[in-house]
């Protein structure tokens, strides 16, 4: 007890490194109500101590605690924003939301929007969908992105031409990536088909490698000949993506080009290929995975006994 009275006299310390120090010392102090001195200390005149007080309240989601993070989102210090806009996209309690939603249509900046946009998008408050898909129009990237992330959490339907055209026609290719992604919930994948399959020949390899993992989920087995395609990707990892998408889909097709990646330099497309090959089931893929039990890859090894099992099971199959 002694200890902690001594930090709280050290939180109203003149010297302000005094102070951050006593900040930092809460955490390890038998203080039973840390949230309101921490709050106090977001008021402090020195802008380490309100950054660090920031910090160390992740996990405090009362509404009062909430509210004072976002007002420091307009602080001066751009590291006390930074550090109160991490803290709120943390927030876990959807009751969280509360202080976010008050605050958004007098935000100060596009930052402090971002902000509050993140912080809101993994609690899916229905209330924030407006407010996202009218910042879909604004002309900073970051914030399409941080609009996207809310509408992709909500999964609501109404957003899916909105997300398709960003997915089409953005100029930011983050943007379009999370687009892509975003489009995964479609419970009718129809609408969002042209703009996935359009964004497979993207110029940037993040949106087609998203767009590859989306169709995969929403299994639109129409978009399977140029998933094949894919196949033959500059990059890895949209290889993998295309690899993993075309053995959810059964395509069976995709097998010639699926047991060519079964001998790529590496390991990791070997693998999806080898997971590929077994959900299909076809026997012809027999010769080139046991071939693959002499990888040199453990895992490799694992996965092509695994497929050839399944195929297996897939002829004895009533």
């Amino acid at each position: 007890m002694l200890a902690d009275t001594a930090i709280r006299a050290r939180l109203a310390d003149p010297d302000p490194t005094v102070r951050r120090i006593a900040v930092m010392s809460l955490m390890e102090s038998d203080e039973d109500d840390l949230e309101p001195l921490l709050v106090h200390a977001l008021a402090d005149t020195d802008a380490e101590v309100r950054a660090e007080a920031a910090k160390l309240l992740d996990g405090y989601e009362s509404y009062e605690t909430v509210a004072a993070l976002v007002a420091l989102l307009d602080d001066a210090s751009p590291a006390v924003r930074e550090a109160a806009a991490e803290t709120l996209a943390e927030l876990k309690e959807a009751e969280s939301g509360d202080a976010l939603l008050a605050a958004l249509p007098t935000a100060a900046s596009d930052f402090m929007t971002v902000a509050l946009l993140r912080g809101l998008r993994p609690l899916k408050r229905p209330e924030a969908f407006g407010p996202a898909l009218m910042a879909l129009d604004s002309t900073n990237p970051e914030l399409r992105c941080a609009a996207i992330g809310v509408l992709g959490y909500l999964k609501d339907a109404a957003a899916l031409p909105r997300l398709a055209q960003t997915l089409a026609n953005d100029a930011d290719p983050e943007a379009r990536r999370i687009a892509a992604g975003a489009l995964g919930y479609a419970d009718d994948a129809a609408p969002v088909a042209a703009a996935l399959q359009s964004a497979l020949i993207d110029a940037h390899w993040q949106v087609r490698e998203e767009a590859a993992t989306t169709l995969g989920k929403l299994k639109l087995r129409a978009t399977a000949p140029a998933l094949v395609a894919l196949l033959a990707d500059p990059y890895w990892q949209v290889r993998l993506k295309a690899a993993r998408s075309l053995g959810r889909m059964k395509h069976t097709p995709a097998l010639p080009a699926l047991q060519e990646a079964l001998t790529h330099p590496i390991g990791n497309l070997r693998k999806e290929a080898a997971i590929a090959l077994g959900e299909l089931g076809d026997a012809q893929a027999i010769p080139a995975l046991e071939a693959a039990l002499a990888d040199p890859d453990p895992d490799v090894r694992k996965l092509a006994r695994l497929a050839l099992n399944q195929i297996s099971q897939s002829r004895s199959a009533p």
